[in-house]
């Protein structure tokens, strides 16, 4: 497994060991040749509980935030931040991420107007972080949490690790009730609601797959490693498990699959060199895949996708899927 490959996914998606990748053997969990109906889970529910504001909030993972005041002025080191704050109506202090550019957030002309936390996801510079005067700061335990004593004393630090639509979910009734936005959570939770509930009425039995990746060393994306994938189950036939951490599907197991729609998230350092989905035409045994025959290849915005995890993303991440599938 390439440690690029390895880096570049964590700065997308903070997927640390749990990702598969092609050409590493060792498989643990082997997957199922089809993933039925009964592979979605339950149905999703549209209620939403009502959100109490509050000065205190334990999340799921039994961290406690604490906050005098709501705080205002918030500066994210990971994309469920931005998405948390677009969907509360605010704005972050700062952020080192470009999802806030999409034009379903802010746009490119707003969300150049936000200052940048210099050293990217993997190595924010915490002197640039104070700099802002945060009330909290909102970034990923387990690349982030390096991070907490330098900011200790000066400003709150949340760290947060969703895995589920669910965890994000409570991210953002947790950061609703510590701003006192609560009204705009509930509308927020209750719309990816109905947007699930929605696309699981309409369940494609069609076989889809998320790669990511920047060359051909690319990924799988599974339930178990990536919040996005994990909604595919209730929407499609998805049968893409973990493996642990030497797991990987080649690509002859890709094709005994018959994969009928293929999303593409193309990851790089710095600038774009092409989309992986060009990259993997060179192959021959890309084009036998019926989904490239059929001119059901879609490349996906990442930082949608890979990087946002929080419920605006979750949306539109439906909106695109559904759309392909039908």
């Amino acid at each position: 497994m390439s440690h690029a490959v390895r880096r570049i996914r964590r700065w997308a998606a903070a997927v640390v060991v749990g990702t598969v990748l092609v050409g590493c053997g060792g498989a643990e969990e082997p997957a199922s040749d089809k993933a039925g109906p009964d592979d979605a889970g339950p149905k999703t529910s549209v209620d939403v509980r009502p959100v109490k504001a509050s000065h205190k909030i334990t999340d799921a993972r039994g961290v406690t935030i604490t906050a005098e005041a709501p705080p205002k002025r918030v500066v994210c080191l990971v994309s469920l931040c931005d998405d948390m704050l677009a969907e509360l109506g605010m704005e972050p202090t700062a952020t080192n991420s470009a999802l806030l550019a999409h034009p379903k957030f802010f746009g490119k002309e707003r969300a150049e107007q936000i200052p940048v936390i210099p050293g990217g996801f993997l190595s924010p510079e915490v002197e640039a972080v104070l700099a802002h005067k945060p009330d909290l700061v909102i970034g990923l335990e387990d690349t982030h949490g390096k991070l907490s004593p330098a900011l200790k004393g000066a400003t709150t630090f949340w760290p947060v690790q969703p895995s589920t639509w669910e965890d994000s979910v409570g991210y953002l009734r947790d950061l609703a009730a510590l701003t006192g936005r609560t009204e705009q959570a509930e509308a927020a939770e209750r719309r990816l609601r109905t947007k699930l509930a929605a696309a699981e009425r309409n369940r494609s039995d069609k076989t889809s797959l998320i790669i990511f990746g920047s060359d051909e060393n690319f990924g799988v994306a599974t339930p178990k490693n990536d919040v996005a994938a994990g909604l595919f189950p209730k929407i499609s036939s998805y049968p893409w498990k973990g493996r642990g951490v030497e797991g990987s599907y080649s690509l002859e197991e890709i094709l005994s699959r018959d994969v009928d729609v293929l999303f593409v998230e193309t990851l790089s350092f710095g600038g774009s060199d092409g989309e992986l989905s060009e990259k993997l035409a060179k192959n021959p045994l890309w084009a036998r895949i019926p989904a490239v025959r059929n001119d059901k290849v879609v490349e996906v915005n990442s930082e949608v996708w890979a990087k946002g995890r929080g419920t605006r993303s979750l949306g539109i991440v439906l909106d695109e899927a559904m759309a392909a599938l039908k």
